[in-house]
C-alpha cells in the first residue's frame, strides 16, 4: 500500500471508518467494498454513505446471507481481491461460521502460505439502548479460540481509522469489531494518510501505581472514568486499552502489571469463558509476584435485557467497575 501524505481533520468516530474505507478504496485496487445496505442506502447507521457513488460497482449491496457474504469474500480473496465486508451486528456472523472458521481462518494453512485470504469484516457489538438479547452479544472470545483470525477493537475515531487500513494490509482474516454506540459521538482530531501501522498496538491511557486496569472496546471509556474517579480518593490506576486482541501486545499488560502488583480486567462481554480469562491467565503464567487476586469485570451470564434501564443494571459502569477496582488496589 502507498504512503500518503497526512492530514489531521476532525471526525466522528463513524467519520473515521468512512474516512479509511475511501482511502482504502481509493489507494488499493484489490479493495472492495459490500455487505447488506452499505451502499445505495450508506449503511444502517450511515458509515459507508457516499462510498457507492464515489467508487461504483466496487461498492455494492448483498441480499441478506451472512453465509454468502463472507464464502464469497472468501473466494474473491483467493482470487487476489481484498474484500471489506459488512456483518450488521456480530450476533449474525454466527451463521456463517464455516466460512470464518473453516475456511478462512484455514486458507494460509493448507495452502502452506501460497493462498491467504486476506478479507476484513467489519463488523459492531455490544450493547445499545433498545438492543435485545440477539443483537447485543460480546463475541470476541468465540473468534479469538480460532487460530488464523485476526481480530481488534478501535474506540477512539483515530484507532477506527488506522485499525482498518492496517486490516487490508494484512495477508490474515481480519475482524474488526466497531461499537454504535461510538459513531456518533463527539468529534476528535484524526490524523489520516501516513504508512500503515502494524497490527497489534495498545495505549497507556493513564499511568498510576496502584492497580493496572486492562480493558478493550467502548467498556475502555467506563474503566478509564472509573479511574478518574478513584484518582479523586487517592486511588491510581494504571489503565491499559487494548486496541488489538490478536496479535495481542502481551509484553505492555505484563510490564505495568509487574510494575503495580495488582490487576483488573474490564470487558463488556459476560464474564464466564470471556477474553479476560485468558488475560488473567497469561499475567499467571508469566509468574509475576502479585499483592492482591487478579479480578475479572463484566457481564454476568445472562441475556442482555431490551430495556435499556435493565440493560444498565447488568453492563460494567464507571461506578461499579470504580468499586471493584478500589477493593482491588486496598487488598
Amino acid at each position: 500500500m502507498p504512503e500518503t501524505t497526512a492530514e489531521t481533520r476532525k471526525l466522528k468516530y463513524g467519520e473515521a471508518v468512512n474516512a479509511a474505507l475511501a482511502r482504502l478504496l481509493e489507494e488499493v485496487p484489490e479493495t472492495l467494498l459490500y455487505g447488506e445496505d452499505v451502499a445505495k442506502p450508506g449503511g444502517v447507521f450511515g458509515v459507508t454513505r457516499g462510498l457507492r457513488r464515489k467508487f461504483g460497482e466496487r461498492v455494492f449491496d448483498t441480499p441478506i446471507s451472512e453465509a454468502a457474504i463472507l464464502g464469497s469474500a472468501v473466494g474473491a480473496a483467493l482470487m487476489g481481491a481484498r474484500p471489506i465486508v459488512e456483518i450488521m451486528w456480530a450476533d449474525f456472523s454466527l451463521v456463517a461460521l464455516d466460512q470464518l472458521v473453516n475456511q478462512a481462518a484455514n486458507a494460509r494453512y493448507v495452502s502452506r502460505g501460497a493462498a491467504p485470504a486476506p478479507i476484513v469484516v467489519r463488523t459492531q457489538q455490544g450493547n445499545a439502548p433498545g438492543a435485545c438479547a440477539q443483537h447485543s452479544q460480546s463475541l470476541e472470545a468465540l473468534f479469538l479460540h480460532v487460530p488464523g483470525l485476526r481480530l481488534a477493537m478501535p474506540r477512539t475515531a483515530q484507532d477506527a481509522h488506522d485499525v482498518l487500513v492496517a486490516a487490508v494490509h494484512a495477508d490474515d482474516p481480519v475482524i474488526v469489531v466497531e461499537n454504535r454506540s461510538l459513531y456518533f459521538g463527539d468529534k476528535a482530531e484524526v490524523e489520516l494518510g501516513g504508512a500503515p501501522r502494524p497490527m497489534g498496538w495498545s495505549h497507556l491511557r493513564r499511568p498510576g501505581r496502584d492497580v493496572t486496569v486492562v480493558s478493550w472496546g467502548a467498556v475502555a471509556g467506563q474503566a478509564l472514568a472509573a479511574a478518574e474517579s478513584l484518582a479523586a480518593r487517592g486511588v491510581e490506576a494504571e489503565v491499559l486499552e487494548l486496541t488489538w486482541l490478536n496479535p495481542l501486545d502481551l509484553d505492555a499488560v505484563l510490564a505495568s502489571v509487574a510494575r503495580t502488583r495488582r490487576l483488573a480486567v474490564v470487558h463488556e462481554a459476560n464474564v464466564t469463558g470471556g477474553f479476560g480469562a485468558e488475560i488473567v491467565a497469561r499475567v499467571a503464567e508469566a509468574g509475576i509476584g502479585l499483592d492482591a487476586a487478579l479480578v475479572r469485570i463484566g457481564a454476568p451470564d445472562v441475556r442482555i435485557p431490551a430495556a435499556p434501564g435493565l440493560a444498565a443494571a447488568v453492563l460494567p459502569t464507571a461506578g461499579p467497575i470504580a468499586a471493584r477496582i478500589a477493593e482491588t488496589a486496598a487488598a
